[in-house]
């Protein structure tokens, strides 16, 4: 088991790859580099190998099934991920590591929001969908992270070994944000500066597609971790529209004792039905959502017990190797 695994995905970062692999190992000595290929059709896959780093390759295209081919292969007490585009400086990497091996934390954020980003980045898109993303997130889970989309962040082991990687895209980083928080797992925000791509290298982001895909992802984890505030919301909507609808026909009938528009109340009544069915549907759900809290905490005893196990024995064989 590796102390710390430093996890590059890359997709055609010929350009920057060689200086982000020599940057970790100055300032990382003692962390394995794991370089993921994931189609290249340039030379990012022979640059990084040049450079020291172990590549592997995923040939599912997408940033997503890189993460999962990278979390189920590497074992390792702390991972840090980081892109292969030479946006993030090396230099907080060391306090985001200390934070998972000595603070216990599950997840630490490089938060790039809070520094140079808006200056950096050319892409006035990307700001806004990053903000908005930002404020979505942070209100429907109540939560405090400082940076959703980021691609520089620690993990421990406890965390790589529960999450289950569902995304294929960019909302990779959408799903690992909400999933530390849905579980109430430890996680830490450490302000990192930011630095646009150098001139020539492309980022592989959509603006408009993948932040659809995104803002989709965010839902549907919504629905997923909150069922009650959900489908409480459509129950909500529902019983407003037809209350909104049934008042003057209510108005009538109470004045001339009519009723002038019985499909309006039949329209009415059904909508109220439906609501009741959602809200009773998110009730049973949340109860189905506890039960899987409760599943996982179970789940994370488990691998911190792997975790030990593992350790205890690559410690065992470097004693044994040093003899």
């Amino acid at each position: 088991m590796d102390k710390i695994a430093v996890l590059i995905p890359c997709y055609n970062e010929a350009q920057t790859i060689a200086r982000v692999v020599r940057q970790v190992k100055d300032t990382l000595p003692e962390a394995r580099v794991y370089v993921y290929d994931n189609n290249s059709t340039d030379s990012t896959a022979e640059l990084a190998r040049e450079q020291g780093a172990i590549v592997r390759h995923e040939y599912k295209q997408g940033k997503g099934n890189v993460i999962r081919r990278m979390f189920r292969e590497i074992e390792a007490e702390c991972y840090l991920m980081i892109d292969g585009d030479d946006t993030y400086p090396l230099d907080c990497a060391g306090e985001m590591a200390a934070l998972v091996l000595e603070h216990n934390a599950d997840m630490v954020v490089g938060d790039r929001l809070s520094s140079t980003y808006f200056s950096e980045n050319k892409r006035p898109f990307h700001n806004f969908g990053n903000s908005l993303m930002r404020v979505g997130i942070n209100w429907l889970f109540r939560s405090n992270i400082k940076d959703i989309m980021t691609g520089y962040r620690a993990f421990s082991y406890e965390f790589v070994k529960t999450f289950p990687v569902f995304s294929k895209g960019f909302e990779i980083e959408t799903e690992m944000t909400i999933h530390a928080v849905n579980y109430n797992m430890q996680v830490e925000n450490v302000v990192v500066e930011y630095r646009d791509r150098p001139e020539g290298s492309v980022s592989k982001l959509n603006t408009y597609s993948d932040g659809m895909r995104v803002i989709g992802k965010m839902l549907q984890l919504y629905r997923n971790y909150r069922p009650l505030q959900f489908f409480g919301a459509f129950c909500l909507l529902l019983v407003v529209l037809a209350l909104v609808f049934m008042v003057p026909i209510l108005s009538e009938y109470l004045r001339t004792g009519l009723v002038p528009r019985f499909p309006t109340l039949i329209v009415c009544g059904f909508m109220v039905l439906a609501g009741i069915q959602s809200f009773f549907a998110g009730m049973v759900l949340e109860v189905l959502t506890a039960k899987d809290k409760r599943d996982f905490e179970y789940r994370l005893t488990e691998a911190n017990a792997e975790k030990r196990e593992k350790a205890a024995a690559a410690g065992q064989n470097c004693l044994e190797d040093n003899v």
